[in-house]
């Protein structure tokens, strides 16, 4: 019987709980689409614990008001601002060449959901060029960097709706069938799961920690592109508060009984069980399988090569 890893904290913690006590001077973190949202409050904990933070964001006029706020509310005068366009190679290049030293946590926490059908100038869909390609590249951008700190934390965030159904090879990009914004959306963050799969298994010789999470249910930005027909169909969540959506990300890129537990999905700041049909909780099998995720890594490195 397979035993989960299980922390002191659950679905009520916040980042802060998760950080309290930690020490992270010295150590470099990014955190993607900390303007708003959950990337706000992770950007702010690893503040607070001393770690040097660059927000990368595509509006950097709002990153660095953010940054203004968090040096104000932690003391940390180490938040920086950096231009990151997920949906745009040659901006995630740019990161990625500007880019010197080490980087002990990279939390891949941008993202779009349920746009109406658009494709990006690699004609990808925008879901899965944004959530899971453009993450992508930047983190296997980075390698050298996360290598580089000997042990480092990686970690992307997917959903519970990569329970709708795993990647398909054979239409990335709806071309086959209908366009549907939730399968979409379902499929790119099947695909930032089975990416920390993969990660692991390549990068734990480098000390790099890869596991993926799901924050739960907030209300933020994100649901931007949300019909009022679509809003009126979801379940009546218990909604959290941002600060507790940020702490699960924040245990996966911190907590020091993780080092070296990697591959894994993580919701309510716990290891998830699995889904079993019918359930919105848990973790799918197709979620883990190795051999997607080894397949899902060779498609996006064909996919950067082909939009280089």
């Amino acid at each position: 019987m397979t035993v989960l890893i299980t922390t002191p904290f659950n679905a009520d913690s916040t980042a802060a709980d998760v950080v309290a006590g930690r020490d992270l001077s010295g150590q470099r973190a990014i955190v993607t689409g900390a303007s708003s949202g959950i990337g706000i409050e992770i950007a702010r904990a690893l503040a607070s614990a001393g770690a040097e933070v660059t927000l990368a964001v595509r509006n950097t006029g709002a990153g660095d008001q953010v940054a203004r706020d968090i040096v104000a509310s932690t003391g940390n005068s180490t938040v920086r601002v950096a231009h990151l366009d997920l949906s745009d190679l040659t901006s995630v290049d740019a990161l990625v060449a500007a880019w010197s030293g080490p980087l002990h946590i990279l939390v891949n926490n941008a993202g779009v959901c349920f746009p109406p059908e658009t494709h990006n100038a690699q004609s990808l869909e925008t879901q899965f060029a944004v959530n899971h390609l453009g993450h992508f590249a930047l983190t296997t951008g980075l390698h050298p960097a996360l290598a580089a700190a000997g042990r480092a934390r990686l970690v992307t965030l997917s959903s519970d709706a990569h329970i709708y159904g795993p990647v398909d090879f054979n239409d990335l990009n709806f071309r086959d069938r209908p366009y549907n914004p939730a399968v979409a959306y379902g499929q790119s963050k099947t695909a930032t799961a089975l990416f920390a799969v993969e990660a692991q298994r390549r990068w734990s010789a480098d000390g790099v920690t890869a596991n993926t999470v799901h924050p739960g249910p907030i209300k933020t930005n994100l649901d931007r592109h949300l019909s009022a027909e679509t809003r009126a169909a979801l379940p009546d969540f218990d909604y959290r508060t941002a600060e507790q959506g940020a702490a699960t990300p924040t245990l996966l890129a911190t907590w020091p009984d993780l080092e070296g537990n990697g591959g894994m999905y993580f919701e309510n700041c716990n290891q998830a069980v699995r889904n079993e049909p019918g359930q919105s909780t848990g973790v799918a099998d197709h979620a883990l399988d190795p051999e997607a995720a080894e397949r899902l890594w060779q498609v996006s490195l064909d996919l950067l090569a082909a939009g280089r």
